[in-house]
């Protein structure tokens, strides 16, 4: 009998031709093939679709999805409302992934079912270059607190400058971490399409208030690649604006959770003590 995916993976794309082929090849060779390629293709106007759809014999489940152009935030949104497994990730077109991608994100919820979101390390790929390195040399694994998970992903910088050196092997990206759809459906939750960049560390930390449980590992099996034309490493005067307004955003949603934490806290603290009490009456 064969067993339904556990796992979906997102794949928004728009114009990534020269790359394409290369995610989806090392996709299509996972240890863990039991999941579902959901591709998004925001408009392309190259040959991106006709690549993908070449690829289709190549998985069990993959659905395809043309729209007209509408952002990446958009595309993920969509992405998002048409997922109909357990636990989904992301997965950018231009990137692309080690052989136990999918099998992690699927045995880690296995293995720590009260935890609501698992993530990865990854490595850094450049253009002149040879050769992947992980983003950091800092080693971490296990369940992580509420604050620690917030000081892993929070990035302040986003993406103005080239800030690895001070990241850590999670940080606020999508694309190396796991998720349970229900969190998503039962919270309403949506990337914010009213920016250029960070909304995925919105996403984040929005997701992470509502939660409780983070495990993390820094072993790095996504690949990032460092184009010099992608959005992110090219500097334009919105990133200024959205910059402050996103980092508001996760100020306010991490101060507002934290308290909320530090109530409950003591709440328990204050039912421990009046039920000593009660027992020494």
């Amino acid at each position: 009998m064969i067993q339904q995916p556990e796992l979906t993976v997102i794949m928004p794309i728009y114009n990534v031709e020269k790359y394409i082929s290369r995610a989806l090849d090392h996709l299509a060779k996972q240890d863990n093939m039991n999941f579902k390629l959901l591709i998004v293709n925001d408009g392309s106007t190259d040959n991106t679709k006709k690549i993908v759809e070449s690829y289709q014999t190549k998985f069990r489940y993959i659905q395809i999805i043309n729209k007209p152009n509408g952002g990446l935030s958009d595309a993920r949104n969509v992405g998002l409302a048409h997922v109909d497994t357990p636990y989904f990730t992301f997965h950018d077109g231009d990137d692309w992934v080690d052989s136990g991608y999918t099998d992690f994100f699927i045995q880690a919820f296995h293995k720590h079912p009260e935890v609501a979101m698992v993530s990865c390390g990854f490595w850094l790929d450049y253009e002149n270059k040879i050769g992947s390195k992980p983003v950091t040399k800092k080693v971490i694994k296990g369940i992580k607190t509420k604050l620690k998970s917030y000081q892993l992903i929070n990035n302040p910088l986003g993406s103005l400058f080239d800030n690895h050196i001070l990241g850590t092997p999670v940080k606020g990206y999508t694309w190396n971490k796991g998720y349970k759809i229900s969190v998503v459906r039962q919270n309403h939750l949506c990337f914010m399409e009213n920016l250029a960049f960070m909304e995925d560390q919105i996403f984040n930390v929005e997701y992470l208030a509502l939660t409780d449980g983070f495990y993390c590992t820094s072993r790095p099996l996504y690949h990032y690649w460092q184009r010099k034309d992608s959005m992110v490493h090219n500097f334009n005067l919105k990133m200024i604006p959205d910059n402050f307004k996103a980092n508001y955003i996760i100020t306010k949603i991490i101060i507002r959770s934290l308290w909320q934490e530090h109530k409950k806290e003591d709440n328990s603290k204050q039912k421990l003590v009046e039920a000593s009490e009660r027992n020494r009456q």
